[in-house]
């Protein structure tokens, strides 16, 4: 009755320096508090995961949970280093919310975000070539190299 599960591990053998990083590993860059980010994400678990990702990086984080709560919080005001959206959403694509937000910035600095592979989105005239696109799921150390990429203008 119930279920047993065995787990084969590789032995390691040799040295346990901490002190360089591995080949192949990434550095990470931080952001600083003065450049916020917009997490614009419908679906709740997926959002403050972002949020709090992008708050360890060093950003300041502001999050909408849909694109009609964005615009609002925008047209009221709030400043954005970047947006960061999910492309799929059911009030409206987050091509069309940046679509809508560069009418009044057209620099606005967009990372999309999306679980559909690239040619789906690509292909299907949802979003153009080029677009800077993070798929789902992504590491810390890919949304962070993302994000400053794009912020430093890359």
């Amino acid at each position: 009755m119930g279920t047993t599960i065995k787990i084969y591990l590789p032995r390691h053998y040799g040295s346990t320096d901490q002190g360089s990083p591995e080949p192949g590993s990434k550095t990470i860059e931080g952001g600083l508090p003065s450049e916020t980010v917009m997490v614009v994400e419908d679906e709740d678990r997926v959002r403050a995961v972002s949020a709090e990702a992008l708050r360890e990086l060093g950003y300041t984080v502001v999050e909408a949970r849909g694109p009609n709560e964005a615009i609002k919080m925008i047209e009221a005001g709030q400043r954005l280093s970047l947006l960061f959206t999910d492309v799929v959403m059911p009030e409206m694509s987050g091509r069309q919310l940046v679509d809508i937000l560069r009418k009044d910035n057209p620099e606005l600095k967009v990372l999309y975000t999306t679980g559909y592979t690239r040619n789906a989105i690509v292909h299907d005239g949802i979003l153009d070539s080029g677009t800077k696109l993070l798929p789902k799921p992504f590491s810390i150390e890919d949304l962070a190299e993302k994000v400053r990429t794009i912020l430093d203008g890359r």
